[in-house]
């Protein structure tokens, strides 16, 4: 072997996968904010575990619905660091966390996938850099729509009683 070509078998070896970590919380509730600080630390601790990665940041929205993009912020701004080459993958702990539009999970996932970035879903096992992966993504983005719309009518409901 070349010394260039052991240079960059060790490049290789040792490029970590820059990873970003999202959570998001939809409500002010005590119950969220406590999920949402269990979120963060949950992704501080899992990118110190996994040497493999190299943790870029953790972006969180909180008190924001998944149901648009308009107000979420640090999703956004993650979105746009994915763009410009700076991030390789984003853990997330599921669909409903990401994005509770059906659309945007779909539009945001292949857009994602084209420029070789994955997003792994945690709670459902599902990496969106697989192509087969786009048919439960859209199952499980149904799901989470559908449980939004719900809460919608049920809280519109409990406010004209």
């Amino acid at each position: 072997m070349k010394i260039t070509e052991i240079t960059t078998v060790k490049q290789q070896i040792t490029t970590k996968i820059r990873l970003a970590a999202y959570c998001r919380v939809s409500s002010d509730s005590l119950d969220q904010m406590n999920s949402f600080a269990a979120q963060i630390k949950y992704y501080t601790d899992y990118s110190k575990v996994h040497t493999e990665y190299e943790l870029v940041d953790i972006y969180a929205d909180e008190g924001i619905s998944g149901t648009s993009l308009k107000k979420r912020d640090e999703f956004n701004k993650m979105l746009r660091l994915c763009y410009k080459g700076k991030i390789d993958m984003i853990i997330v702990k599921s669909i409903s966390r990401f994005a509770r539009n059906t659309l945007d999970v779909i539009k945001i996932t292949r857009k994602l996938r084209e420029i070789n970035v994955d997003v792994f879903f945690e709670e459902q096992g599902i990496h969106s850099i697989d192509p087969a992966s786009e048919f439960y993504i859209t199952i499980y983005g149904s799901i989470a729509q559908s449980e939004s719309e719900n809460i919608s009518a049920n809280v519109r409901w409990g406010k004209a009683q």
